[in-house]
């Protein structure tokens, strides 16, 4: 348990955009999942907030095709989920639509804190994960790797993967930090909602309790 989890469990649903001018007033702060489809990216959130349905989730991968908004019981703080990328059965001219209108999300939106990158754990550090990290170096955007599905190595390998991700992440200069993740097992919930109570300010706020090593 941490002091946020009420914080996190009162997410809810605000809208869905197509692009970034139908994004909520770009003020206070937000997180943004990205991930692959197949990388559990809709499931974690779920698991983040407590609530089986906030985010859609499909055995198809690539039903997030928009930029969906959930709100907190704070004012101003949200927790985005992007698009999926990869394997959506559409034609490539809507994934190429997709693209820029996410790229445009990342490039420009001024209340974005940083980017929770969502990768399956034995499958880490594909494509789109590359860019991603490329593109945080390049804009000194915070990234934390979310390695999920854990519970589907044993213990060894599973950090043997983090401690290879960390390496990679460094090596490139990224502004970023790993962990592990498993919707079924709750392994790093209480870590994930650590990591986005400090990037959402959370911690100073009235009637939030402050962490004593903070």
């Amino acid at each position: 348990m941490t002091p946020f989890d009420s914080t996190f469990q009162s997410a809810h649903f605000i809208k869905s955009a197509e692009k970034l001018s139908q994004c909520p007033l770009d003020q206070g702060v937000e997180v943004a999942f990205a991930g692959r489809s197949n990388a559990g990216k809709s499931t974690a959130l779920n698991t983040l907030t407590n609530q089986k349905k906030l985010a859609r989730t499909s055995k198809t991968p690539g039903r997030t095709q928009l930029i969906n908004c959930f709100g907190l019981n704070v004012d101003d703080r949200r927790l985005i989920d992007l698009p999926g990328y990869g394997f959506a059965k559409v034609p490539i001219a809507m994934k190429k639509v997709w693209q820029a209108h996410m790229q445009d999300y990342l490039m420009n939106r001024r209340s974005l804190a940083g980017v929770v990158l969502v990768m399956d754990i034995r499958h880490p550090l594909k494509e789109f994960d590359e860019m991603m990290l490329d593109w945080a170096k390049s804009n000194r955007m915070k990234v934390h790797v979310l390695l999920t599905k854990s519970d589907k190595l044993k213990r060894g390998p599973a950090k043997s993967t983090m401690l290879a991700v960390q390496k990679v992440i460094k090596t490139l200069g990224v502004d970023g930090s790993v962990q592990t993740f498993s919707s079924l097992s709750g392994d790093g919930v209480d870590d994930l909602r650590t990591k986005l109570a400090e990037w959402l300010v959370l911690d100073n706020l009235e009637g939030i309790p402050v962490s004593p090593n903070a």
